[in-house]
């Protein structure tokens, strides 16, 4: 699992995903991929300090054989031409055809416009693609003045590319115009002459710049993922999904619909919403996500970047930022109606002192620790059961437009009727810390609706860290269905699943107190009414080998 600096104690950095320390700063997610049964993370990686500074990010690089001990490798791509010298930026990887990789990033120009760069692998027959080559026809793709729907000012981030029946090449990259914004659509016969369609892939109004534009299938009614090469050959049970993350306010949203190939757009399903009120893929800390199909499990697997919420001077002093989640698989729910995401099993590796509690009737204000783990570092798994819903609070429908606010205004103290009820997580022995993790139940005209709220406002005594709450409306149904969650906690991070995945919530926070063997774990229930836990278990968690030597 991450290791934990007992000197710092602190804002702990992880490289690749959680549970791991790295003492080189690190940044977003870039580049996922499997090549030759191994599996590689590159990510932006400023090798001098722990702050964004122009001319100074490269491509940081990783390899695994099982997505949970990795090893470092040489640092991938690094800014050396005119064409990327303020930076070699985020991008993404595709495997071409005879099973060649390639990558594609946004550098940063000696005018400040961002253009899309192609790398290949120097030896293919390297597992680990340990040296890349920036081609001579660099930069591949530019954005053209006679396009009013691409701004070279905010022109990055290409997608992985996939491949029609004929025989052509598309990406898409995220850009603006004006308050719009935009995944523009290119294409290429060879993959190194790219022309831009002239219309973009998908546009919305009024949500600014578009960053780390992504379009896969899936399958509905299925476990599996599907590749990106299937784009247009599709069977029926198959729809597609168009991920973005939105600069402002730093989230990454998502939609179902359907590509059209006859017309290279995509189509959301009708209802769906656009901007950050619609679906997200977490609701936390949580931001610039990239994923990619795992052609030896079939799974699509997809990483994001959690930031800080302490001071850039803290990152300063501790000489690094940023961390990477836990890998999660991505599938549709039964109706197609949105994704479900699962830390992947490999994690389930690392569970050891399993304690399990019995079904147990909680009632109002109770609170129940839960001995036996390591609190500070442990996978815990818990479902509830409301035994009646006689009384239940109203709802108020203008909540639906902003339910991070509805969690700070009614937080893990606000005592209702159904809820809040939960778990206290990262707990000092007085309750002077804790960050909650909880739901509550309201009533509306034709439905309840569930809050899943991770309330951070008690997470730490530092006053300099960031403790705003997050939450979301979850997509259960109190009456018939179990209300459960799987919570990952370490250390400076809670990552939050409610309702089998349908809704996740990630959070960073920095206690004082509840540290290493300080820190304690709650059930609790502070509302009026009682519920019922059916079942909780929870496990410490055992130390994954990070950055290992290449020769390890």
């Amino acid at each position: 699992m991450r290791y934990w600096d007992q000197k710092t104690q602190t804002c702990m950095m992880y490289i690749v995903y959680t549970w791991y320390k790295n003492s080189l700063p690190l940044s977003f997610l870039i580049g996922p991929l499997i090549y030759k049964g191994i599996y590689h993370l590159f990510y932006q990686y400023s090798p001098n300090q722990p702050v964004w500074v122009m001319g100074e990010i490269a491509w940081g690089h990783s390899t695994s054989t099982d997505l949970i001990n990795w090893t470092s490798q040489p640092i991938a791509l690094s800014p050396t031409e005119p064409y990327d010298i303020k930076g070699c930026w985020s991008g993404s990887a595709t495997i071409l055809t005879g099973d060649k990789p390639a990558i594609l990033y946004t550098g940063g120009d000696e005018r400040d416009h961002q253009v899309q760069i192609l790398a290949l692998p120097k030896d293919l027959s390297d597992p680990y693609l340990t040296e890349w080559v920036k081609i001579p026809q660099n930069p591949v793709m530019v954005a053209p003045p006679n396009n009013n729907n691409i701004d070279a000012l905010n022109f990055r981030d290409p997608s992985t590319a996939w491949q029609l029946a004929d025989g052509k090449w598309r990406t898409i990259i995220g850009t603006q115009q004006g308050d719009n914004g935009s995944a523009a659509l290119f294409i290429s016969d060879d993959f190194t002459t790219w022309n831009d369609t002239g219309h973009p892939f998908r546009s919305v109004q009024g949500t600014g710049v578009w960053e780390c534009p992504e379009i896969f299938p899936v399958y509905v009614g299925k476990s599996l993922g599907v590749d990106t090469s299937i784009l247009g050959q599709e069977p029926e049970d198959a729809k597609h999904v168009l991920k973005i993350s939105l600069a402002i306010p730093s989230c990454d949203i998502y939609t179902i619909g359907r590509y059209d190939t006859d017309n290279d757009i995509y189509v959301p399903d009708e209802g769906s919403i656009e901007t950050a009120l619609g679906l997200r893929l977490d609701y936390g800390r949580f931001y610039a996500a990239k994923s990619f199909f795992d052609s030896k499990t079939d799974r699509r697997i997809i990483f994001g970047w959690v930031n800080e919420a302490c001071t850039e001077a803290d990152a300063i002093n501790r000489g690094w930022a940023g961390l990477q989640g836990i890998p999660r698989t991505m599938i549709p729910d039964k109706f197609g109606k949105q994704l479900v995401q699962w830390p992947i099993t490999e994690v389930e590796t690392l569970r050891n002192n399993q304690v399990a509690l019995p079904s147990q009737v909680i009632g109002s204000g109770s609170l129940i620790e839960v001995t036996g783990v390591t609190a500070s570092q442990a996978d815990v798994e818990i479902s509830f059961k409301i035994p009646e819903l006689k009384q239940v609070e109203e709802f108020d429908p203008t909540w639906t437009n902003d339910p991070q606010l509805l969690c700070s205004n009614k937080g893990a103290t606000d005592k209702g009727i159904l809820g809040p009820f939960g778990l206290l997580t990262l707990a000092s022995t007085g309750l002077e810390e804790y960050t909650a993790i909880f739901f509550r139940i309201y009533k509306a005209p034709t439905k309840y609706e569930v809050l899943m709220c991770s309330d951070q406002s008690r997470s730490s005594l530092d006053p300099t860290t960031t403790k705003a709450s997050y939450a979301t409306f979850v997509d259960v149904d109190p009456v018939n269905d179990e209300l459960t969650l799987r919570i990952l906690i370490d250390h400076s991070i809670v990552e939050s699943f409610g309702a089998e995945g349908k809704s996740c919530i990630t959070a960073r926070v920095y206690p004082k107190l509840a540290i290493n063997d300080n820190a304690k774990l709650y059930a609790f229930n502070y509302g009026t009414e009682d519920v019922e836990i059916t079942k909780l278990h929870a496990w410490s968690m055992n130390a994954a080998q990070v950055n290992l030597p290449a020769d390890a």
